[in-house]
């Protein structure tokens, strides 16, 4: 197919671009992948990667530890660098729309660049969820914050409220309970929703305090969060807490907002989660997704790359298939 920027376009860098950018070029697929910021996605947020199968660390001859697992950035630049190795491109970029025509995909990116494909997978990942609660934005980089490994150094030795109640709240919580005791989590339930394990590690350290039942409300401050105005859901009961410092993990929300200025109609959940087969493919020939972006997803590094793996096979059949098509 000539007029082709590329053979395979991805669209984004988190553990399922790169494992997909990996495989597109190891097929000899011509693989170029656009990031927004830096490869890595979410896993760069993550501390110790410790659920990775194979990510124990480094044990001697006697079978002692002498090193940790990586934490989820070293993890993504492995996989970035993997991927060069094996011949994929990378490029900044933010995908404001994806068109199709002739069996051609073009995305034009935000600075106004335009890119021609074969085929792409979407592997945008997906982005924190607001609470939406008055003081939220206003003091988003003055106490709030939606990742503790970025900003929690700032933190060390205050009071810290996380809100959330899934792995994310608890790996982030027991994160930042290593720079302070004075961790508080509250979540909307009776109970986490995290793993078993993360959650008993997270209600068995003696710096957390957890509150169930309990949301956000309201966040105060000045220049800076000082407290926030919290309501007890089961006694019906609204209070002020004292903190330096608001770290929300409210689940996520997927980054597929700029297929609604395609010219043709990506199948989504509700929610905007793209619907795929067991391939990968959404209902648009061509059109793959992987990782967090997808509908179902477990949403955990291990299957993110797992997904982009499978995309980036399928998406090398289909273009197969594209070329035997045109030639003749």
């Amino acid at each position: 197919m000539s007029g082709l920027d590329t053979e395979l376009l991805i669209i984004g860098a988190g553990p399922a671009g790169l494992t997909a950018a990996q495989y597109g070029a190891r097929a000899n697929l011509k693989t170029l992948v656009a990031e927004q910021l830096a490869p890595g996605g979410q896993a760069l947020m993550i501390d110790i990667l410790e659920n990775y199968p194979g990510n124990t660390g480094t044990f001697d001859a006697s079978g002692k530890k002498i090193s940790e697992p990586k934490t989820g950035y070293e993890f993504a630049m492995d996989l970035h660098r993997q991927a060069e190795s094996f011949g994929a491109s990378f490029f900044t970029g933010t995908a404001v729309s994806v068109n199709k025509e002739n069996e051609i995909f073009t995305v034009e990116f935000s600075d106004g660049s335009v890119k021609k494909a074969a085929a792409v997978i979407i592997a945008a990942g997906s982005k924190p969820r607001l609470l939406n609660v008055p003081g939220e934005k206003e003091f988003t980089g003055k106490g709030v914050s939606y990742c503790a490994t970025c900003d929690g150094n700032f933190f060390k030795g205050k009071k810290i409220i996380v809100a959330g109640g899934g792995d994310a709240a608890c790996d982030e919580a027991r994160f930042l309970s290593r720079l302070s005791d004075k961790i508080t989590i509250v979540h909307r339930r009776n109970r986490f929703r995290a793993q078993k394990a993360l959650a008993e590690r997270t209600l068995s350290n003696p710096s957390i305090k957890v509150c169930f039942n309990t949301v956000i409300k309201e966040i105060r401050g000045e220049q800076k969060v000082k407290s926030v105005v919290l309501s007890d859901t089961l006694k019906d009961k609204t209070y002020e807490e004292q903190t330096d410092a608001v770290f929300i993990f409210a689940g996520t929300v997927p980054q597929s907002s700029f297929l609604q200025n395609s010219n043709f109609k990506v199948d989504t959940d509700e929610n905007g989660y793209i619907i795929t087969d067991k391939y990968m493919a959404s209902n648009v020939p061509g059109l793959f997704a992987a990782g967090d972006i997808r509908r179902d997803a477990f949403r955990q590094v291990i299957t993110a790359a797992a997904d982009g793996a499978a995309a980036a096979h399928y998406t090398y059949e289909y273009i197969d298939e594209l070329n035997i098509k045109v030639k003749n």
